[in-house]
């Protein structure tokens, strides 16, 4: 058996999780399908987007893989991940072949199972991130996070290499057995990872070529038209990560890295000097004031987080109105991205761009990789430079988390007034920014300001809003579409007036969740800076000689 270097054996790990995520966000080439799912089924589109609905209530399920998770190895859950795939995007290829009959109950279960696998993988991730890199998770998880964004190009890209267009049903085959496939390339790592107790200095340079890395293969992906592209190339791209711990080191062994003047920070330095600083900073921060006896100003001090990291129950937590309004930016923010994505197959179709709708898929998923990769950078660039500079110019995660949600009604006001072909992909290429920094951010916002040890319980309580969300929104959608569908006995609708008063429902609600989230960045602001305080107080304690 091959013995992997206990050196690498956390970065094997982290590569395998790279590749696990790359390949299963299946849910999001839905719509490469959906309109022969539909034809098959002969179904209407409030029907069709009840299984779409039913991918998202798979994560209702996300809590079974934490549990098996404590008693089982972690490979054997990641293979029953892989099997749920399997059998539930199986079946559904070999029913669009009409190689077999299934009812529609039948195929909303299918639809569950394929759901239930997606979970389970991120799931896993996350733990595998936790687990191997105690200090430097964050960045860890948004890293893996991001390359789920690019399953929906990679399949295209795939696909349009190796098949004709003039069948989309590939992409079933694909979802059921890449993951297995991915899987079985990921044991070797898995079974051999051992759990390390301390990040090395030197981390922050790989993260950041690894970080370089999934930058280039997201413009790669999403600047040159799927012909220009090359298998070969992305192949390339997702194997070179396995040497860059090896890269990295020789980089700091003959200085190349040091010439450029950057070093990683393992926190702000002080010393006597400073301490006017701290005195400053702490004067400024007692000033202060309450927000005043207004309903506003009750409304932003009542039963406000004050320390960041408290642990809470899940009793606790259901009874903050922080996680209210962090629930509703959610729901009005991630939530409807994703609903948009699994309806873009029928979004243009009737628009009249039914050809483009790989594009447009691919371009909602390129746009996702980013918007999950900018979630990074605050954690990134904290590494590399002292804290008191850059928290200085920096807001909170919840202030990053209310300016991801400020493309989002902006898109969809370009959907209602701008019809044409590059109106569509500009503002799915907004909703897919904004929707993929959300499902990055979450984790780490969830962990901040309700605790890190309740954080697997935390966040699926958080992501409950996504199957509420995907049948509020999706049935609103599917009601609209069928009752502008002409009267010619089609199922079909065409012209913008299908979608038109569903963007105007969706939008408004976007503008629920931005205030939302800017209601949140308000009450938490205070939090945020304690904490900056407090760890200044820390380090300058243990600075000072003794």
């Amino acid at each position: 058996m091959i013995t992997i270097p206990l050196q690498w054996r956390k970065w094997t790990v982290l590569v395998a999780t790279i590749w696990i995520m790359a390949f299963t966000g299946t849910n999001f080439d839905f719509p490469s399908y959906s309109t022969q799912l539909k034809s098959v089924l002969e179904i209407t589109q409030v029907e069709l987007n009840y299984l779409s609905m039913a991918s998202d209530f798979g994560k209702l399920f996300g809590w079974c893989s934490g549990v098996l998770l404590l008693y089982l190895p972690t490979w054997v859950v990641l293979f029953v991940a892989a099997f749920l795939g399997l059998f539930g995007y199986g079946l559904q290829w070999l029913l669009i072949q009409r190689l077999i009959s299934l009812p529609y109950l039948t195929v909303f279960g299918l639809c569950l199972s394929a759901g239930c696998s997606i979970t389970w993988f991120n799931t896993i991730s996350f733990v595998l991130c936790i687990k191997n890199f105690p200090n430097n998770w964050p960045l860890a998880v948004s890293l893996t996070v991001s390359f789920n964004g690019l399953t929906a190009s990679l399949y295209n890209l795939i696909v349009t290499k190796t098949t004709s267009h003039n069948t989309n049903s590939p992409y079933l085959i694909l979802n059921a057995f890449l993951p297995f496939v991915t899987s079985i390339l990921a044991l070797l790592p898995l079974i051999q990872q051992k759990e390390l107790k301390i990040d090395e200095k030197n981390d922050m340079y790989t993260f950041t070529f690894l970080y370089t890395i999934a930058a280039l293969m997201g413009l790669y992906l999403f600047v040159l038209d799927t012909p220009s592209q090359n298998i070969f190339v992305v192949a390339i791209l997702l194997l070179l990560p396995l040497v860059s711990p090896k890269m990295m080191q020789l980089a700091v062994r003959y200085h190349i890295i040091g010439a450029f003047g950057v070093y990683p920070s393992e926190g702000p330095s002080y010393n006597l000097v400073e301490i006017n600083n701290y005195e400053e900073l702490y004067e400024e921060n007692s000033e202060v004031k309450p927000c005043g006896d207004s309903v506003f100003g009750k409304m932003m001090e009542k039963d406000r987080i004050m320390v960041l990291g408290e642990e809470h129950s899940a009793k606790l937590l259901v009874a903050r109105f922080d996680f209210w309004l962090y629930y509703v930016a959610y729901f009005c923010g991630g939530t409807i991205g994703l609903v948009y994505s699994n309806n873009l197959g029928q979004i243009a179709q009737s628009f009249g761009y039914v050809y483009e709708t790989e594009a447009l898929v691919r371009i909602y998923s390129t746009c996702s990789f980013f918007g999950r990769l900018v979630s990074a950078v605050p954690d990134l660039v904290c590494c590399f430079y002292p804290s008191e500079t850059y928290t200085k110019s920096s807001t909170t995660r919840t202030g990053w988390l209310t300016l991801s949600l400020v493309p989002m009604p902006i898109a969809f006001l370009v959907l209602i007034f701008i019809g044409t072909e590059s109106g569509l992909s500009v503002a799915t290429g907004l909703i897919g920014v904004s929707s993929g920094f959300i499902f990055s951010a979450a984790v780490s916002i969830t962990s901040e300001l309700f605790g890190s040890k309740s954080s697997g319980i935390n966040h699926n309580i958080l992501i409950t809003n996504i199957p509420l969300g995907s049948l509020l929104y999706g049935v609103l959608g599917g009601v609209v579409y069928d009752k502008n569908i002409e009267s010619s006995g089609s199922n079909i609708c065409m012209g913008q007036k299908c979608y038109n008063e569903t963007f105007i429902w969706w939008g408004c609600f976007c503008v629920l969740g931005l205030a939302s989230s800017f209601l949140l960045f308000l009450r938490t602001k205070l939090a945020y800076r304690e904490e900056t305080v407090s760890r200044r107080k820390q380090i300058l304690l243990n600075d000072i000689p003794t």
